[in-house]
């Protein structure tokens, strides 16, 4: 058995906001990242989006809310609906997406990954 400690998978990346594959569950992509100050507004419009924060706290920004996490904690964005990942400090996340989900949706700005990167060398899982 193949056994992935999410936490210590994100405190190994590199790059802010560049997302990593991690695991597979049917046709879910578990991944996680390492954030810090904001992503961008955007929208999946066909895929909820899970994030459950591991470290640190982050904030959802929705046009007309916010919502707070903090470790431990975990909010689904609904599909369709935009909203802006922001934390002040580094925070640690697992992402629980379908795997057709797009990083940034359809906007493409310079922190973008696309799926292939996302899953690096591990191939499609």
């Amino acid at each position: 058995m193949n056994v992935k400690n999410l936490r210590r998978e994100a405190q190994q990346l590199r790059e802010l906001w560049s997302p990593k594959v991690v695991g597979r569950v049917n046709d879910q992509y578990v991944k996680v990242a390492k954030v810090q100050g904001e992503l961008a507004w955007h929208a999946h419009e066909h895929e909820d989006e899970l994030f459950l924060v591991l470290a640190g706290e982050l904030v959802i920004e929705y046009e007309d809310r916010r919502v707070v996490l903090g470790e431990g904690d975990f909010h689904v964005v609904p599909k369709g609906v935009r909203h802006n990942p922001v934390c002040e400090r580094e925070c640690l996340l697992a992402l629980i997406e379908t795997v057709t989900t797009k990083h940034t949706g359809e906007l493409e700005i310079a922190a973008t990954r696309s799926i292939a990167e996302q899953l690096g060398a591990e191939g499609d899982l």
